[in-house]
């Protein structure tokens, strides 16, 4: 700011930083909102399942040069086996850092906030909606379909 007094370029610089805190908040709140949504149609594809009476099963994370144990009980998500819900509606990653060590002992991935928008970011054909995702895993499933997938 050429020519700005001391206190000119102070004011600036803190609306600088006030629209910078306030952009932060409501990339924030955006994300949190996000999460909600995703959380909620997660639970209901868990009471979905639950309802055709489509057990869980172990849930095994990769790692490198393999598979291993998680621990874990749920559904997958997806074919390629990358991505899970627990019994308690919890979504997992199952791809972590490991190798030999993990797959002898097993791994326990961390529990991660659900995306809308699976795959964002990612190649043309492989991003796709989570309720999109959802409704294809059911049909993939099967049981007693009944009323349908949530949505």
């Amino acid at each position: 700011m050429p020519g700005a007094t001391p206190e000119e370029r102070e004011e600036w610089r803190r609306g600088r930083a006030e629209a910078a805190a306030a952009h932060a908040a409501a990339a924030e709140r955006a994300r949190l909102a996000e999460t909600s949504e995703a959380h909620r149609l997660l639970a209901g594809f868990v009471a979905e399942v639950r309802r055709r009476r489509i057990d869980p099963v172990p849930l095994r994370a990769r790692v490198a040069g393999g598979r291993a144990r998680t621990g874990l009980h749920g559904w997958y998500l997806r074919r390629d086996e990358s991505l899970a819900v627990t019994e308690d509606g919890v979504f997992h990653v199952l791809t972590v850092d490991g190798g030999l060590r993990e797959r002898l002992l097993g791994v326990r991935p961390a529990p991660a906030d659900p995306p809308l928008q699976v795959g964002r970011g990612a190649r043309d054909g492989e991003s796709v909606e989570l309720a999109e995702l959802l409704r294809r895993r059911l049909a993939e499933l099967g049981g007693d379909p009944g009323s349908g997938p949530p949505g």
